[in-house]
């Protein structure tokens, strides 16, 4: 079941931002006994590089990333941890 919600997740977010980079764990078992976690809902890191969070503060990226996994937030997903960004230009070339 957590395999099909981590590939939900990157479905979703490949479609929405076309990253450079993205991962997806599982944090779940980490939270066994959570009150969170009584109710199935999952805990998830998200590691996302993709140029729409150019010039995005925290906030914006992480809404960003909530609207695009929609009704998944309250269905299979109790707490998401996210590192969000664009990729690095070189300055130097």
């Amino acid at each position: 079941m957590t395999d099909n919600r981590c590939s939900t997740i990157e479905a979703l977010l490949s479609a929405a931002f076309s990253p450079d980079e993205l991962l997806v764990k599982d944090q779940s078992h980490l939270h066994a006994g959570h009150a969170g976690a009584k109710d199935g809902r999952g805990h998830f890191e998200v590691h996302i590089v993709a140029e729409a969070f150019r010039d995005c503060s925290r906030i914006q990226c992480h809404r960003l990333i909530y609207n695009a996994l929609g009704q998944l937030m309250t269905t299979d997903i109790h707490a998401l941890s996210i590192r969000a960004s664009a990729k690095k230009t070189d300055l130097s070339a």
